[in-house]
């Protein structure tokens, strides 16, 4: 699962000669020591423990990928506009909430995104696999930045347009489809087998608290700055990362991958879902994440609880707080990720985390007080993290260089576009039924439907148990 508006790369590496052994894997030829392949069974030994992480230090968060200069480079890449692009995320569905007084509108503008994600993201991953990954990280966040500061000069000129919005969204997530499989596919060439689950954490743990200080720095600023200001501080942020990704050491194609260059079509597209068919583990890994994803979301109502059903409380305190919740959860599991790296049994821990996201999601609907609903949306986040890292440790692991960015740019396309199809099932439901009602009815379809999937296909359950 994956709640975040899922932009990339998104700050700038402030020390490039920080501590740490020298990476091989800065050289542009480096080759890729985590190819392996495809695993359905009994997960390959992890390698040994870290002797220094006794005690607490064995739950504390596992921070062994970062000694590793370029996947350091990558990860702070994450940092600074972390923020700003949370900014964004809340200024669109308030803007085309206050346009429209409609719950179901923000549904709607939400999935205008969605064809373009689809397509571009697919399309992103085949490409991915044939040119050299830092390039195209280049290219896409350029493009992320112009359309930012697009959605700046609409709110600062007055448009008011729902329709501008829903264009300018649908250019966003084409940009973001392109990107995102590219830098998740380079993961698994900066580090060895046994960090992925600690890379993915550490990464997944930024971009979680730059969605807990944005939402809350969303809220605080609309009424003192207003929406365009938002949008501006965004476009900013998105420049900076430009130049961060240019500090990536170069991601060229290995020479499986190399042989096979031209064929980032429909063909080279095809391939990926027959891999994907012939690999059960992996399909429903991604049929785990669409369950919690598309019943089990509802940030298309927090606009409409905000001045709903938390009316005595402020509007933008509550607004802010729902939007944030989710994320102080994921940060909190992060920050506790120390296990993580340990655990063997990967396609378990992704059904306890969405069953355990379906209770809490239930909770949140059936609450009238703000801050329960909000230590419900906490929890849920925690088990977000959960199922992140695993799922992401799944995906790298058991798919070969030459396919990563075809995998990733699924992996894309569910967890951007479920919360999506989300957005647009939970906006008419809430209009329909009420925003509590729609969301707990929600929930409860989450941990039904993960429960009947991980009774009926043993597969996914049992990837990664020790022989």
């Amino acid at each position: 699962m994956d709640t975040s508006k899922g932009r990339a790369d998104d700050s700038v590496e402030r020390h490039t000669q920080d501590a740490g052994p020298p990476d091989r894997t800065d050289s542009a030829d480096a080759p890729d020591r985590t190819d392996a392949p495809d695993r359905t069974g009994p997960a390959a030994p992890e390698g040994p423990a870290d002797p220094a992480r006794t005690g607490w230090r064995r739950w504390a968060m596992d921070t062994r990928p970062l000694r590793r200069p370029a996947y350091r480079r990558l990860w702070s890449s994450t940092i600074v506009t972390a923020v700003g692009s949370q900014l964004t995320a809340v200024a669109v569905p308030k803007q085309i909430y206050d346009i429209t007084g409609s719950s179901a509108w923000v549904g709607y503008a939400s999935f205008a995104g969605l064809l373009p994600l689809v397509v571009f993201a697919l399309w992103g991953g085949a490409i991915a696999d044939t040119v050299d990954r830092r390039k195209l990280l280049l290219v896409t966040n350029t493009g992320i930045a112009v359309t930012s500061l697009l959605f700046w000069v609409q709110a600062a000129t007055g448009l008011g347009s729902v329709a501008v919005l829903m264009v300018l969204l649908a250019l966003q997530q084409a940009f973001f489809g392109l990107n995102s499989p590219a830098r998740q596919a380079s993961i698994a060439r900066l580090v060895p087998p046994e960090e992925l689950a600690a890379a993915n954490a550490l990464g997944s743990t930024v971009m979680q608290t730059g969605l807990v200080a944005g939402p809350l720095l969303a809220g605080a600023l609309i009424p003192v700055v207003g929406l365009a200001e938002l949008y501006l501080i965004d476009a900013v942020a998105l420049c900076v990362t430009v130049w961060a990704v240019h500090r990536l050491p170069a991601l060229p194609p290995l020479a499986t991958a190399t042989a096979k260059a031209g064929r980032a079509g429909l063909r080279g597209i095809a391939e990926g879902f027959r891999y994907i068919s012939l690999h059960q583990v992996l399909l429903l890994s991604f049929l785990a994440d669409i369950i919690a994803m598309v019943f089990g979301m509802p940030r298309a109502l927090f606009p409409q609880l905000a001045s709903e059903t938390y009316a005595s409380y402020d509007e933008g305190l509550a607004l802010g707080l729902l939007f944030a919740a989710v994320p102080i959860g994921a940060v909190l599991g992060g920050l506790l990720s120390g296990t993580f790296s340990r655990i063997r049994r990967h396609g378990l821990m992704v059904i306890v985390a969405v069953v355990a996201w379906g209770v809490a999601v239930t909770g949140f609907g059936l609450s009238a007080n703000l801050w329960v609903a909000v230590a419900f949306l906490v929890a849920a986040g925690v088990a977000d993290m959960v199922s992140m890292v695993f799922r992401g440790a799944i995906l790298l692991s058991a798919v070969t260089d030459e396919l990563r960015g075809r995998m990733q740019g699924v992996f894309t396309v569910v967890v951007a576009g479920g919360p999506r199809l989300a957005d647009v099932l939970h906006g008419t439901a809430g209009s329909a039924l009420g925003p509590r009602a729609a969301v707990a009815g929600g929930g409860l379809l989450v941990v039904v439907s993960m429960l009947v999937l991980a009774a009926t296909m043993p597969a996914l359950r049992r990837y990664g148990a020790s022989a």
